[in-house]
């Protein structure tokens, strides 16, 4: 038995690479559920149109609007020339329980990455690795100046099984202005999203199977120029990354959020750069959003000028639903006039509450004078904040100036913002067929 059990073992260790390649292309096999024969491994890497269909790519260029490039902008990258290298089998992540998920602390197998060099031409072929840390010289700019840029998306997993993204069209035309902003080069976005939905669909496995939670897309474009002084960068790296998420505010979250509404506070200002998905942007209001969570509120509500005026909740567009002067129910929302962030949710629900017609839709300013007056004559029905994140999310109280305003969003019937997010919903997770919810095949 004792030589029989040293046979065994001197075979096995002399064939241990066999086993672990047949374990690895096992891996495979499961991670993409499908069913392909092994020897499909050898050329995972030049196979790279698998998952992008005629359909999706038509549906596509027809959402997206073409984008003019600065001449130094140089080559575009093409979704054609994408390198596929595949995690091996001791760097693939466990998947987390939808339970224990939270938002952005796990993150999937496989990353997508594109350098940009102006020595070299332009844009370079992009190439979807295993999650890897990043090495940067110490002096790239992004870490001096802020030279750097983010979006936020997601891959909603279908009733029917289907994987679909929620318009991303507008998140690369939001992005393309945001990188013309701050120095940083533009893209063609057809191209990026064809890339994203390539590295979706190798870390498929990780979108959740259930409609409680969603797989977050990052797209990020940092300034990487390993040079000191305030100027454009001329190498960049737009590189992606993917989490499986769950409820932005918690599971516990099922009520309304408190607001500190302190106009000593200011989020954006006329001529600034407010309405851009820029790091600059969020890294200053975490002071602010601490100052609540001492006072025991969640989120913050941001005023601007001297009469107070509302611009954003949190990291969220904000809308009010009220009686107006003429008896009727109206939705409002801050207008883009350079002060709040041009948000795909916040579109969404401007187009699809016009479509409705069941009550007037406005853009327009909203004071806290004009809160407080409709918190006191009763006519103010719902507040609530919306985003990628969270969707919508109902207000249900404002601290402001010592005063703690009640907002009766939850006490209404038929609230407008549940209306909103059910249809919002069934449309991402494929109940409800619309050209907004692109299909990876």
């Amino acid at each position: 038995m004792v030589i029989r059990s040293k046979h065994l073992c001197r075979r096995v260790l002399e064939n241990q690479h066999k086993l672990c390649q047949f374990l690895q292309q096992q891996l495979r096999l499961c991670s993409s559920n499908a069913a392909r024969p092994a020897a499909a491994f050898a050329n995972q890497d030049e196979d790279t149109s698998i998952k992008i269909t005629k359909q999706f790519t038509s549906t596509a260029t027809s959402l997206l609007e073409p984008i003019e490039h600065a001449p130094n902008v140089g080559q575009q990258f093409s979704y054609s020339d994408l390198s596929v290298r595949l995690a091996a089998p001791h760097e693939l992540q466990t998947k987390p329980d939808v339970d224990e998920m939270g938002f952005g602390r796990f993150f999937t197998d496989h990353m997508l990455k594109i350098f940009h060099h102006q020595s070299l031409g332009g844009w370079q072929k992009p190439e979807i690795t295993p999650l890897e840390n990043l090495v940067m010289h110490p002096a790239a700019k992004v870490f001096h100046y802020a030279v750097e840029l983010f979006e936020g998306m997601k891959a909603y997993r279908g009733v029917d099984g289907k994987i679909r993204l929620f318009r991303p069209d507008m998140n690369m035309k939001r992005m393309n202005l945001t990188a013309r902003r701050c120095g940083l080069p533009t893209f063609e976005g057809l191209e990026l999203v064809k890339c994203l939905a390539r590295l979706v669909s190798i870390d498929q496995e990780w979108v959740p199977h259930t409609e409680c939670a969603s797989l977050y897309i990052r797209p990020t474009l940092i300034g990487i120029e390993p040079t000191l002084g305030v100027a454009s960068s001329d190498s960049a790296l737009l590189y992606t990354i993917l989490s499986p998420v769950g409820a932005y505010f918690g599971p516990k979250s099922t009520g309304g959020v408190s607001l500190l509404a302190d106009p000593q506070y200011v989020r954006a200002w006329p001529g600034g750069a407010g309405d851009r998905k820029l790091g600059s942007n969020y890294a200053p209001t975490i002071y602010v959003q601490q100052a609540a969570a001492k006072k025991g509120l969640q989120q913050v509500l941001w005023l601007y000028g001297e009469d107070h005026e509302l611009t954003e909740v949190g990291v969220m567009n904000v809308f009010m639903v009220y009686i107006n002067d003429h008896g009727e129910k109206e939705l409002i929302t801050p207008p883009l006039n350079g002060l709040i962030l041009p948000g795909v949710t916040r579109d969404s629900i401007l187009e699809l509450s016009r479509s409705w017609g069941q009550y007037k839709v406005r853009e327009g300013k909203i004071t806290m004078k004009m809160v407080k007056q409709l918190v006191k004559e009763e006519r103010l029905l719902e507040i609530f904040g919306a985003g990628t994140a969270c969707v919508v999310c109902p207000v249900q109280s404002i601290s402001y100036l010592g005063e703690e305003l009640h907002i009766p969003t939850l006490e209404q019937e038929k609230p407008v913002y549940e209306q909103l997010r059910v249809t919002m919903t069934d449309i991402q997770y494929g109940k409800m067929d619309h050209p907004w919810a692109l299909v990876i095949d």
